[in-house]
This record gives C-alpha cells, sequence and structure tokens, in this order.
C-alpha cells in the first residue's frame, strides 16, 4: 500500500467515525436489501506527523502510472470547493459539453481554474520536446500538414535520423529541462517498415535509458507494434483525432476516423498511456471543437493528454493557402485567438479532470500574458524547444524565462503529478461511492 493510500485511508477512517451517529440516525430508516450505494464525504487533512519525512514526501506525489492512479480514485465520484462540483465520467453527451463551451467566459474560466485546482497542483507544469526524426515524404493528404508529398511546400523529405543523433538531441532537451522526449515520423504507418522500426525501438531504450518519459508518434500501429514499443519503456503513443468526426472528412480523405480511434485501442490495449488531442484552425465551427472534447470525453479511458494545438498555417498546404488569402498579413493562426484556446482548454479541464491538458502547436503566436490565460484555463504541459515537428515554437530560454515569470515548476520525469494542495489542506470535499447490500428508503 503506498503512503498516500494509507493517508486517504486514515482520513476516510477519521471522517467515518465522525458521521457515525449522522449514519446510525439513518439506519433506524426502513431498509431494503436491495444492492445501492453509500455516499461518504470528506476532506483531507495535512499529512499526520506519524509519517516519517519519506512517507511525507511520497505522499505528496500520485503514482506515476496513469491507470494505478485512477484505480486508487475508482470509488471517488466528484469533488467539490467554492461552489463547483466536478466528477470524471465517461458518459457526458454533446449537449452537456456545448453547454459548459458556451458558458460565459469568465464563468467557465473560474470553474475550469476551480477543477484544476481540485486535481492538480497548479504550480507544475510538465515539459515536453518534440523532436521529427523523420521529415517530410508522408503520403497521407493533411490538409494543415506541410510534410505531405500532396502539397508544395519549404519541407524537403529528409531520411530517419541515426540513433545516436537521436539519443544526442534527448540529452539537449534533459539538460534544458524537458522530461519526455517525443519523436515524431512522417509516416502514414510503420506497416512492414522492420528495419526502420528497430531502430526506432532501440531510440526508445536510449531515450528511456536516460531517465526520461519517452513518447512517439509514427501513425498508425497495430497491436503487436504496440506491445513492442511498451516493451521498448515507450511512455506515451501521440495519435490524434484533429476534429469532430463530422468535419473530419473535410480536413483528410486518406484515413478514416475509425483508423485513428483504432491505433488509441491498440496503444491503450498495450498499457501505453494515451496522448490525444485536436487543432483549432481547421476551417471547423464551435459544433466540431464541442464534438472532439465529446469523442475524447466518451473513451472508455480518458487520454492521459490532450494536446490543444492552434492551426500554424504553412504556405503550400491547402489550409495556408486559404488563411493566406484572407488575410494580407496572417500571424500564421487561422482564426484562432487566445479567448478560443483559452475556451477549448477550459472546456477540456472539465470535462476530463484528472488528464494532462497540453499547450502545444501555435504557442509562439501568444504573448505571455495570453499563455498565462491558456494555464489559468487549466493547460498544465507544454512543448518547448525552437521545432514543433516544422514550425516554430519557443525556445527554450524563453520557457525558462515565462515559468520564473509565472511561478511554475517543471513536472520530474517518471514521477507522479503532485496531489494538488487544496486537497491536502482539506479545502476539497470528497465524495466516495461503494456497494452495499442495504438501502435507505
Amino acid at each position: 500500500m503506498t503512503a498516500i493510500n494509507a493517508f486517504r485511508r486514515a482520513t476516510i477512517a477519521l471522517t467515518r467515525s465522525r458521521l457515525a451517529p449522522t449514519l446510525a440516525e439513518s439506519s433506524s430508516r426502513s431498509l431494503s436489501t436491495a444492492p445501492h450505494v453509500v455516499i461518504d464525504k470528506f476532506v483531507s487533512t495535512p499529512p499526520p506527523a506519524s509519517l516519517s519525512p519519506s512517507a511525507a514526501t511520497s505522499a505528496i506525489r500520485h503514482p506515476n502510472d496513469v491507470r494505478v492512479r485512477n484505480a486508487n480514485y475508482a470509488d471517488e465520484e466528484s469533488r467539490t470547493m467554492g461552489g463547483v462540483t466536478a466528477t470524471v465520467r465517461h458518459d457526458w453527451t454533446k449537449q452537456e459539453i456545448a453547454e459548459i463551451y458556451s458558458l460565459p467566459f469568465h464563468e467557465l474560466m473560474y470553474r475550469a481554474s476551480t477543477v484544476h485546482r481540485m486535481y492538480w497542483d497548479p504550480s507544475e507544469v510538465q515539459q515536453c520536446t518534440l523532436l521529427s526524426i523523420k521529415t517530410g515524404g508522408c503520403t497521407e493528404d493533411c490538409s494543415y500538414c506541410s510534410q505531405s508529398t500532396r502539397h508544395k511546400t519549404f519541407v524537403k523529405p529528409t531520411p530517419t535520423m541515426k540513433v545516436q543523433e537521436v539519443l544526442a538531441a534527448a540529452k539537449r532537451a534533459k539538460d534544458a529541462g524537458s522530461t519526455r522526449f517525443c519523436m515524431g515520423a512522417a509516416w502514414r504507418e510503420l506497416g512492414n517498415k522492420k528495419n526502420a522500426f528497430n531502430h526506432i525501438l532501440e531510440m526508445v531504450r536510449g531515450v528511456n535509458g536516460m531517465g526520461l518519459e519517452v513518447c512517439c508518434t509514427l501513425g498508425m500501429l497495430n497491436a503487436e507494434q504496440a506491445r513492442q514499443l511498451k516493451e521498448a519503456g515507450l511512455t506515451a503513443y501521440n495519435h490524434n483525432l484533429d476534429t469532430s468526426p463530422e468535419h473530419y472528412p473535410n480536413v483528410i480523405t486518406t484515413r478514416t476516423y475509425e483508423d485513428r480511434l483504432q491505433t488509441i485501442a491498440n496503444v491503450r490495449e498495450a498499457g501505453i498511456s494515451v496522448c490525444c488531442g485536436g487543432i483549432l484552425g481547421l476551417g471547423e465551427k464551435e459544433n466540431d471543437r464541442v464534438g472532439l472534447l465529446h469523442v475524447l470525453a466518451t473513451l472508455p479511458e480518458h487520454p492521459e493528454s490532450v494536446p490543444i494545438n492552434a492551426l500554424v498555417a504553412v504556405e503550400g498546404t491547402p489550409l495556408g493557402n486559404a488563411a493566406a488569402d484572407e488575410e494580407s498579413e496572417s500571424d500564421g493562426i487561422a482564426d484562432v485567438d487566445a479567448f478560443d484556446m483559452a475556451r477549448m482548454i477550459a472546456t477540456a479541464r472539465i470535462v476530463m479532470p484528472r488528464t494532462m491538458v497540453r499547450l502545444s502547436a501555435g504557442r509562439l503566436s501568444f504573448s505571455d500574458a495570453e499563455q498565462f490565460l491558456m494555464f489559468q484555463a487549466g493547460a498544465n504541459s507544454i512543448f518547448n524547444g525552437d521545432k514543433l515537428l516544422t514550425t516554430d515554437n519557443p525556445a527554450f530560454d524563453e520557457d525558462t524565462a515565462l515559468f520564473n515569470k509565472l511561478g511554475f515548476v517543471g513536472k520530474p520525469a517518471h514521477a507522479g503529478p503532485k496531489v494538488a494542495p487544496s486537497e491536502m489542506s482539506g479545502e476539497v470535499e470528497i465524495t466516495k461511492v461503494k456497494g452495499n447490500e442495504q438501502q435507505y428508503a
């Protein structure tokens, strides 16, 4: 039993003893033997003085494995703080999510920020670095992508990087403060690329051996490939859905939405954390943004992380050319501003409270103040480094300055997130549910 579990169970036992008279009074009501749920409400208190310093230290972090982490809270129904109640659900309706998304901005931000503080330490932000290990030459027709062979862009196809080149880049990222290293290859799928796949497995082992978490985005995967990546030490796999199922055919025709969902299922079944999000600025309507969040929030397991990207329009791509036609002076983002990003991030935070929300592509176009708005909305992860595959991103030193300015600290690699300070201090009321053979009428 972990220290945090021992701490939580001790707190629950203490709270139940305080609630005993109330429960005893309730027992005088009529009873039924039909199964039901008993609700237990409690608040946490600081770790008891009897805990050793090492146990107290470990008690402030959740397990790193997202499945173990979620299992620890399987009997938790909801959390309440500051008049806001949140719950981890998989049965959201589109209408419910649309109502949240459409809240007045000030109310949406308050709710999202409160939910964020109920489940996370808002001062801790994960730093990830993304490296394109195989650039260009992709046969897909994604209308936003500069790496497609179907579009005439500045990107020139390059062969897969050597293993030692990738490991050197990973070391630089670690030295600069990154704790998760992501490798992307411009492929439709791994398919029968056996030699390339063997090299990637070697890269995963090497990066993992440095103490970094490892993520890949390699297109479609089958179940066996996912299993091998897990055995090599892969932490997470990124495979975005991009947009809603309804708008998707307007963006991509060479890969179906179901193809993407199948890859996500293969990754999940292999025990790899799922990283899955979307892009704003693809010509979608607000209903499509809601539709994307609905798909993510109703998956069998919520993604470990959800990247929210703003389109960086690249000349030569269909969407890049469309953006250029509409504006003589473009900042590279198609009709997406900081409020759009904050609204999407805030809604994601509310409907997936335990999911890490990543502020991803397009961040270079937002000021420090605008980025702070997005962190307040519930973002707690970023991509850093000067490139995101083929488009610009803030440099490492700029992100260090931003973290210092905002008072953020990086999340360590291979360590679970901190327990929310509001949970440790007793500000959050937690409602637990468990089965019982008695039912109060």
